[in-house]
């Protein structure tokens, strides 16, 4: 778990990030920003940009595939300028936009029958991913709270996320959980909050 601390400069590292990517077009180097030790371990993260309540951009890594830090730096960049569902942020754009940073534990496979998946999802603490050949979707823990989604609605949403059909749990996609600490910007660069559902 990451502190107070940590978690604000986990989002100051992604709004520099990004900041200096759309002035230059060159990739921090989060090296120069003398982060704690908590920045050099491997862990999953997402970035997510909101403007004006809407989704303005959502891009991580699910799997502890690199240090926090890079991760991190990674997927700001991503989250501005590579989400296939928006045009790329501006610069001009940025002082309107909050940034919200999850950090993931390591997914797992759910080992149950299907029809008890619903059962085990705690909605606002497990994140979902579904996969099924070469179908893979992922929704964060922050997801099912926010759209007021069942255990049912959010396995079904997972698997329109992945491009499968709704019911894919039910007929053989993997379903895997993990769990998220986010940390948002109450305002455009403003205080930095927790998330707790």
């Amino acid at each position: 778990m990451l502190n107070a601390k940590e978690g604000e400069l986990a989002i100051a590292l992604a709004r520099k990030t990004i900041e200096e990517y759309l002035k230059t077009g060159k990739r921090l180097n989060p090296k120069d920003e003398k982060l704690p030790p908590t920045f050099n371990e491997f862990r999953g993260v997402f970035v997510t940009l909101n403007k004006n309540g809407n989704l303005r951009g959502c891009i991580g890594h699910p799997y502890p595939d690199s240090i926090l830090q890079y991760a991190l730096v990674d997927s700001a960049i991503s989250a501005a300028t590579r989400d296939p569902r928006f045009p790329p942020v501006t610069l001009d754009e940025l002082s309107s936009i909050t940034i919200e940073v999850s950090i993931l534990t390591p997914p797992e496979k759910i080992n149950a029958p299907p029809q008890k998946l619903p059962q085990l999802i705690e909605i606002g603490r497990h994140g979902l991913i579904v996969k099924q050949g070469i179908y893979q979707g992922l929704l964060l823990p922050q997801v099912a709270p926010e759209n007021k989604f069942d255990a049912v609605d959010f396995l079904s949403h997972t698997c329109i996320k992945a491009g499968l059909p709704p019911d894919a749990w039910l007929t053989g996609a993997e379903v895997y959980w993990f769990e998220g600490q986010i940390f948002s910007e109450e305002s455009p660069g403003g205080e930095v909050v927790e998330k707790k559902f």
